[in-house]
């Protein structure tokens, strides 16, 4: 993808471009933040309902969810790190790769922090469709108390159906996104702005001093409010994770000119109804609709909440194929579901992957205000992992010193931990959830990069390097292999090294093809890399040649492809007479090789998900050949 400086696509400097791009981002960028106050404030009102709650606590609680949505969107994400993009990327992955080839003194703390947020973000993708989803159809109790029993299996029925079209690309349906979303929001606005008159004291909580008031005198119910509070917020972190694909100005332009606006005014709205009715407390949100529109709203919610379920879902998919390509997850198959966008994607053990955590949730909770508290702890400690990333960002990117970094980010950071520590107080009450998903996805991401790098050393002590044996070969022409006629090529992790299936071709067929490619492919710590970037050969003999090719980890990596750009650069690529040796390994678990034996055999059930090099690197099937080997790890 071409990028501006500014990391917005080039097609978007036109006005149609950029028009077709703000759309696009309301409908995917903000689908997840946009869902917000069907229960923000709901679940928010929930721990002062016993003794009821005063006007102060309102007017301070809407201050402080509206100055929440200022600090934390606007300024930590629309303003600040919509800039800290990765060649036009964003996301945490992205913004790690970037830090990681930056510098080198802290990288297992990068590691660490990297997998960490990655981890937290899969498990809010599985517990946002079933919340969001949850949350709409709950409104049909309003519109008759007859539907409440259906809610359930509606809302599992729904996800099935989301999740079983992945498969298909959502390239039809996407269109519609933006046009839906844009009239959610406009019907967020409408339901606030007929009822902010119903008390105009509402307004007072425009100023942040009621925010603070709140903040210090609404006690211990106040710190677990504060959980509540952070899930006007949710979704933020797509605003990141989605910079490629629209770009930085789409996105500041739509934050500032709708959503903003339409949240800020409906939570004013929500709040005003509850000081006049505080009845409505049970469900501010739909209740501020007249009869005659209950049902319509429910409808479009459930829309609203469908394209935000897309959207996490996406942002998945993304983030397991930017995990693939840096080395924290195994090959996993990764198919395209569209010819001209290279963003949609479809992966199908994440999307089976997020069904069935996203049924276990809905079945396992039963209605959204069970699931809501689980939910605060994925969304602040994935934000407080990048407020520590960004940190590392402006002093090894922007080049800050560490006081300036420090002045504009400890506030920020210890905001989003006075969050995540009130979002911990529910830890008992379903908050284990999001923390057991995540540090199961660490151990998995921890085991294949430790084990991945114990087989590289293992292999390494029995390597020989390339030009000896290149060397040995033509220097001892009696004891040499048959010359064969055609191409093979040798793929190899290690460029200058003697690829093991070649040593096991010539010791068990005896045979050298005429011409030799050693072939490795490695990705950059870039999101993309041009063509003309892309290959880089070396002639080693006359027999011999050394071909790297360098894939960007959102590039798609098609090796058949990129190898017929070698032609200009000498290289005879005949496809129909080129054979592709690979390695298949056999791995054997070994309790003293590094690991402890259980994580041996975690690692071995890995490699049995990753998908086949060939489908992966995109040969052609019936030119390749497999030779095997037992190797314990």
């Amino acid at each position: 993808m071409s990028t501006s400086h500014d990391g917005t696509p080039h097609d978007a400097l036109q006005p149609q471009g950029f028009l077709a791009l703000l759309l696009g981002s309301i409908g995917v960028v903000y689908g997840d933040i946009g869902t917000s106050p069907l229960y923000a404030f709901r679940e928010a009102l929930r721990p002062f309902s016993r003794d009821g709650i005063s006007h102060e606590s309102v007017v301070g609680l809407i201050s402080l969810m509206v100055w929440t949505l200022t600090v934390i969107v606007t300024f930590k994400y629309v303003l600040f790190l919509l800039r800290a993009d990765n060649d036009g990327e964003g996301g945490t992955l992205s913004l790690l790769a970037l830090l990681m080839k930056k510098t080198g003194r802290y990288m297992p703390v990068l590691f660490f922090a990297g997998i960490v947020g990655a981890a937290l973000f899969i498990g809010d993708a599985m517990i946002t469709p079933a919340l969001s989803v949850m949350s709409a159809l709950e409104g049909l109790k309003l519109v008759t108390p007859a539907l409440s029993d259906y809610v359930l299996p509606m809302s599992a029925v729904i996800m099935a159906a989301l999740f079983a079209v992945q498969s298909h690309g959502t390239a039809a349906v996407s269109k519609f996104f933006g046009p839906i979303t844009v009239l959610w929001f406009l019907a967020m606005a409408w339901g606030g702005l007929i009822h902010i008159g119903d008390d105009y004291t509402i307004l007072a909580a425009l100023n942040p001093m009621n925010a603070l008031w709140f903040i210090t005198h609404a006690g211990f119910a106040g710190l677990i409010v504060l959980g509540a509070v952070f899930l006007t917020v949710t979704g933020a972190e797509a605003l990141y994770a989605d910079l490629g694909h629209f770009g930085r100005k789409p996105i500041q332009t739509a934050w500032f000119v709708l959503v903003f606006p339409s949240l800020a005014i409906n939570y004013l709205g929500q709040g005003a109804l509850v000081l006049t009715n505080p009845e409505a407390a049970e469900n501010p949100f739909y209740l501020m609709y007249p009869e005659w529109a209950l049902l319509p709203v429910v409808i479009l919610a459930t829309l609203a909440t469908i394209i935000a379920s897309q959207a996490v879902i996406t942002g998945a998919f993304s983030l397991a194929r930017q995990a693939v390509h840096l080395g924290f997850l195994p090959r996993l198959q990764i198919t395209f579901t569209s010819e001209t966008n290279t963003g949609q994607i479809y992966v199908p053990a994440v999307n089976g992957l997020l069904f069935v955590g996203v049924i276990v949730l809905i079945f396992a909770f039963g209605d959204s205000e069970s699931l809501a508290t689980a939910y605060g702890i994925s969304v602040t400690g994935a934000m407080v992992v990048t407020t520590l990333m960004a940190f590392q960002f402006l002093r090894s990117v922007w080049r800050w010193s560490t006081a300036a970094a420090a002045a504009v980010l400890i506030p920020l950071f210890v905001l989003e931990s006075v969050f995540l520590g009130a979002n911990l107080l529910k830890i008992h009450d379903g908050g284990w959830v999001p923390v057991l998903l995540a540090a199961t996805i660490m151990l998995v991401m921890w085991t294949w990069t430790r084990g991945s790098l114990l087989l590289r050393e293992k292999t390494a002590r029995n390597d020989i390097p390339l030009d000896t044996f290149i060397a040995s070969i033509e220097r001892d022409s009696l004891h040499a292999p048959v010359k064969v006629k055609g191409t093979a090529v040798f793929l190899t992790s290690v460029g200058d090294k003697t690829p093991a299936v070649l040593l096991h071709n010539i010791k068990h067929n005896h045979v050298l093809h005429e011409n030799n490619v050693i072939l490795t492919v490695k990705t950059s710590q870039r999101p993309y890399v041009p063509e003309a970037e892309r290959v880089q050969m070396t002639k080693l003999s006359e027999r011999f040649a050394r071909i790297e090719i360098t894939f960007g980890f959102m590039d798609e990596p098609n090796v058949s492809k990129t190898l017929a750009l070698c032609k200009k650069a000498g290289f005879k690529f005949e496809i129909m007479q080129t054979s592709f040796y690979l390695g298949r390994r056999t791995l054997i678990s070994d309790p003293n090789s590094g690991m402890p034996g259980w994580q041996d055999n975690l690692y071995i059930a890995l490699t049995g998900l990753g998908v086949d090099p060939s489908a992966y690197f995109k040969l052609p099937a019936n030119r390749v050949v497999e030779i095997g080997e037992q190797m314990s790890i």
